[in-house]
């Protein structure tokens, strides 16, 4: 948008001065219920450089994930952004699965204000605390978290987002966001919403605004996220003469790239994967 996306939300005091940072989850998220063992993907970090940081942001100190190739960089960045459940071992291991790819790949705990995620055990909680996250903070500490990658091994001319679930939304917003974005990958974004003092826009809403091509991954059976969705917002990007690709599966669930889960399905992941890595490399070449 013209107008930067934090101007044209409410004034909400999101700084939380001297907030308290805390070490990510180890493991897997309680709330996201058992974990499908036999499924989910451990990537090594066998020639990277990985571990938990702490990136300064409005009001405190976030702490976040990171992984990037071993030595001096710089590398193409790309903000991942977590699933509803936080930054836990499958978001960690996504961005090794990116960083063995050539990339930095950084990974913010954007609830660090609003609850601890290790601590949640079920899904309303999860949405408890999701739903007290306004999109302002968010786009505050991702600008911070590049920042930080800028001086820490990446490279600012090639930055790239990508998120899951709740951060496939964030990924919309970011790109019409911030100038500097030069490709997102959105996996299961919701796409519309009712406006709220906390979430004023949707993607669907500031598809005229977008800075960056967009990639959409979505799946054709996702009882969260209807097709009529997906279709409202290509056609919002076709008016709007933007860069519009968009993936649907067919008969593919929501949180289809999710390993550790019921949901997750292998070759639709797979596939999702190497297609984002493409179109990170052709726009952030």
């Amino acid at each position: 948008m013209n107008a930067d996306l934090l101007s044209l939300m409410p004034k909400v005091d999101f700084s939380r001065r001297g907030f308290m940072a805390t070490s990510l989850i180890t493991g897997f998220t309680v709330a996201a219920g058992p974990v499908m063992g036999q499924t989910a993907i451990k990537t090594d970090a066998t020639g990277l450089t990985a571990g938990e940081v702490d990136i300064p942001v409005p009001g405190g100190t976030m702490k976040a994930y990171r992984a990037q190739p071993a030595g001096a960089g710089p590398f193409p960045t790309i903000l991942v952004v977590q699933e509803i459940f936080g930054v836990h071992e499958y978001i960690k291991d996504t961005c090794r699965r990116f960083a063995k790819q050539g990339f930095q790949a950084i990974a913010g705990d954007l609830y660090a204000r609003q609850g601890d995620m290790s601590k949640v055990t079920d899904m309303q909680g999860a949405v408890a605390v999701a739903g007290k996250v306004p999109d302002a903070q968010v786009m505050a500490d991702l600008d911070a978290t590049a920042a930080w990658a800028a001086k820490n091994g990446g490279n600012a001319s090639k930055l790239g987002i990508t998120g899951f679930c709740w951060g496939g939304r964030i990924t919309w917003l970011y790109s019409a966001h911030n100038p500097k974005v030069k490709a997102g990958v959105a996996w299961y974004g919701r796409l519309v919403g009712a406006a709220s003092e906390l979430t004023p826009k949707h993607p669907v809403d500031i598809a005229k605004d977008l800075k960056a091509p967009v990639l959409g991954l979505y799946g054709g059976a996702d009882q969260g996220i209807p097709n009529d969705t997906v279709d409202r917002m290509r056609a919002a990007l076709d008016a709007n003469k933007k860069f519009n690709v968009f993936y649907v599966y067919p008969d593919t669930p929501h949180a289809f790239h999710a390993d550790y889960r019921p949901s997750y399905r292998k070759e639709q992941a797979e596939d999702g994967f190497a297609k984002a890595v493409a179109f990170f490399k052709m726009h952030m070449a």
